[in-house]
């Protein structure tokens, strides 16, 4: 049937010309309907079908809240410092004729490191050198002159008066001797400052003076010198923290520092104590502390940003969970517990610092918990879910380690 013919149909129906119009008219609407009824009819089954049911169970991933046996530990922001840091100045001025070592590599103590200018202070250990030895004449005909006084005041050809003035002559020109000899000395000790070289093994900066400057004694910041091995770490924790530790820090009171990286990975090499301040600090309500830890592949340099985890205080029980497990309202943070019915509540909980990718659960747990670690958008009070046990250990080797230490 064309449209034209439908139409025409419709037409009739409302202006019928015959019975039999009228009659074909119904029978296609008759059938128009039907059909929209069984496509209303499929549709509507292919909703129901398509529906989840709201009451179905959600698979939620569990673990099993045991207590651990640990120290308090905290973190805080810390930066890297050379052992030592050291200024390389001259302790002779003159012009620069070279540099003899290359910015940024690492050298070894008495390795040379920039060339003064040596003339002047060659020619004048020379001239220190020939006035030494011209000293050293004069004291020995000092020393003629007054062992031919003693003599002839023996056999009384001479006053002792005469003698004495010998005597003293002789001491005079003793005591000019050891001052020559001083300058001599000093005249050789300048001239070995022209090579300035390193006081320790550590690496080295830029030149901060080309060749042909004039660098003054003393005074002019030719470049630096950091010892890379061991590494310091500097930190601090503000009184509350330190009350948290139990008391005042020290290195005798500190079970184990660690070092993490930016990366959020541990350094291998456990830290030591080496200074800790004796009090408060007014101003800020800290309390300063500084670490050393191996750096033989100087990995670590100095001026790094780094996190580092203090443990000290007394041994408690504590709950080790995901960091995904846990959440955070208004009310503070939670995590969701499976009851014996399967189904979830919210518990909250007292949280202290991370270990890795899990968190330490101070209070709020009960051994035995089952707490839920994923789907956790999903979940609200009172859903059931389908508990599935975690087939993996909650922490991670480096976790595990730590917490047994």
């Amino acid at each position: 049937m064309t449209i034209h013919h439908f139409f025409t149909l419709l037409r009739d129906l409302k202006y019928p010309r015959t019975v039999k119009s009228v009659k074909k008219a119904c029978a296609v609407f008759f059938c128009c309907g039907l059909v929209g009824l069984l496509l209303i009819a499929c549709g509507g089954n292919k909703s129901a079908q398509q529906t989840p049911r709201m009451d179905a169970a959600i698979a939620a991933t569990f673990m099993i809240a045991k207590p651990v046996s640990m120290p308090t530990s905290l973190e805080t922001i810390a930066q890297t410092e050379g052992a030592k840091e050291i200024e390389i100045r001259p302790r002779v001025g003159g012009i620069l004729l070279k540099r003899l070592y290359t910015e940024g590599a690492a050298v070894q103590a008495g390795q040379s490191l920039f060339l003064i200018d040596p003339e002047p202070f060659q020619n004048a250990l020379t001239e220190a050198k020939a006035l030494l030895s011209e000293q050293n004449a004069r004291v020995t005909r000092a020393k003629i002159d007054e062992d031919r006084q003693r003599q002839l005041l023996a056999e009384n050809f001479v006053s002792q008066r005469a003698y004495d003035l010998a005597k003293a002559d002789l001491a005079i020109e003793e005591a000019a001797l050891q001052a020559a000899k001083t300058r001599a000395r000093q005249a050789e000790l300048n001239l070995s400052y022209t090579t300035v070289k390193a006081p320790v093994d550590g690496m080295t900066g830029r030149a901060l003076f080309s060749e042909g400057t004039l660098v003054a004694a003393n005074s002019s910041l030719m470049t630096t010198l950091t010892q890379l091995s061991p590494i310091w770490v500097q930190f601090s924790f503000s009184d509350n923290e330190v009350a948290q530790l139990g008391s005042h820090l020290n290195e005798k009171n500190i079970h184990s520092v660690t070092m993490i990286l930016p990366d959020g990975s541990e350094y291998p090499r456990a830290g030591k104590i080496n200074f800790s301040a004796s009090k408060i600090d007014p101003l800020l309500g800290t309390q300063l502390l500084r670490a050393a830890f191996e750096n033989s592949d100087q990995r670590i340099l100095p001026g790094q940003f780094v996190r580092v985890r203090v443990t000290a205080g007394e041994t408690r029980n504590v709950y080790v969970v995901p960091q995904v497990a846990v959440l955070t309202s208004d009310l503070g943070r939670y995590v969701y517990v499976i009851n014996e019915d399967n189904t979830v509540i919210q518990r909250p909980v007292s949280v202290g610092d991370w270990i890795g990718k899990d968190w330490i659960i101070l209070d709020g747990l009960n051994a035995g918990d089952r707490v839920v670690i994923d789907n956790m958008i999903k979940l609200a009070p009172g859903k059931v879910v389908d508990p599935q046990p975690r087939d993996i250990l909650p922490s991670s080797h480096s976790n595990a380690a730590f917490l047994n230490q």
